[in-house]
């Protein structure tokens, strides 16, 4: 049984026990949260696709760790006029274990 939920404007594939980052929610560590855009339900019985979502499916899951991603360097360069600039980035993530699918 797995399911496809929406965060933060991606969609990401869930399965009961296994874990999957998302980008930065406001919660803390150990906090159980609802997924409630679940677009697509996969079980024994067969798929339920959303139109757009499926309707009283939820993802049950906890906050396992708040972190942050690799830093990534943003360059910006200009040929012949001596304009060179260098940013770097580090995206904050939010580490998710899913503990039940409710299908609807």
């Amino acid at each position: 049984m797995y399911a496809i939920v929406e965060s933060g404007g991606r969609q990401y594939r869930a399965e009961e026990g296994l874990s999957f980052s998302v980008e930065k929610l406001p919660y803390e560590v150990g906090d159980v949260i609802e997924l409630a855009n679940v677009l697509l339900l996969a079980t024994e019985d067969g798929v339920q696709v959303g139109q757009p979502t499926v309707s009283g499916a939820k993802v049950k899951a906890t906050v396992v760790d708040q972190y942050r991603g690799k830093k990534i360097f943003v360059w910006k360069y200009r040929p012949k006029q001596r304009y060179r600039n260098r940013k770097g980035h580090r995206q904050s993530y939010t580490k998710l274990r899913v503990d039940e699918i409710i299908a609807g």
